[in-house]
């Protein structure tokens, strides 16, 4: 038979418990803390590698190979590019190597921390060519049957989910995607995307209307 507990034990017992339980709730407490400042220590460490290239405020680099603007692009959209790229849909070896590292939740803090920028446009693009672009950005080519760059872009070329930003994009970005648009997208045919809605558009524009949208969506802020 066990002996009874004295008066003055109950008490010391429920101490020790009690201090147990705040000892754990605190240490709980500090490895989510302490997991927090991880993944955002990681954030950094990935944004900082991507403004290796992309600039330092994500605002473009251009150079021999233009590297697009990032700042203030759609979520949506840059998380499905780099889906793409891993899935084969789009071509880019470097951008792959990037890419297929990424964790969702990586990618979903990455996309919104680039969402947020708003840097200045670089700029180069030869003036005399922005009016052209806005007509053909606002009215398209009806004689072509080009529609109007704003009916998906937005009035302000500023995208919506999957469509992309355009304001502030790099002028010889823009360039070589729209004219190299079907060698560099859409090349997994068993993964369709939304690509396929700009190639007739890219297939139509003659060079010069194709510098002419590039100039004015360049300018944009």
């Amino acid at each position: 038979m066990r002996p009874l507990k004295t008066p003055s034990q109950v008490p010391r017992r429920r101490s020790a418990i009690l201090v147990g339980m705040q000892l754990a709730v605190q240490a709980a407490i500090l490895a989510v803390v302490l997991t927090g400042a991880s993944r955002a220590d990681d954030v950094q460490a990935k944004l900082g590698y991507c403004k290796d290239c992309h600039g330092p405020s994500a605002q473009g680099y251009r150079g021999y190979f233009p590297i697009p603007r990032l700042a203030g692009q759609q979520p949506e959209y840059l998380e499905n590019q780099l889906r793409a790229f891993t899935e084969r849909r789009r071509t880019n070896n470097i951008m792959f190597n990037v890419a297929h590292t990424l964790s969702p939740a990586m990618i979903s803090a990455l996309t919104a921390n680039f969402r947020a920028l708003n840097p200045n446009p670089i700029g180069g693009a030869p003036t005399q060519l922005v009016a052209t672009g806005k007509k053909i950005f606002e009215d398209g080519v009806p004689d072509a049957n080009i529609a109007a760059c704003a009916a998906c872009h937005g009035p302000e070329a500023t995208g919506s989910g999957q469509i992309p930003r355009l304001a502030g994009q790099l002028y010889p970005y823009v360039i070589k995607e729209l004219v190299n648009w079907g060698k560099e997208r859409g090349q997994n045919p068993a993964r369709p995307d939304t690509s396929a809605i700009m190639s007739p558009v890219a297939h139509s524009l003659n060079k010069s209307q194709i510098e002419a949208v590039a100039a004015f969506v360049s300018s944009l802020k």
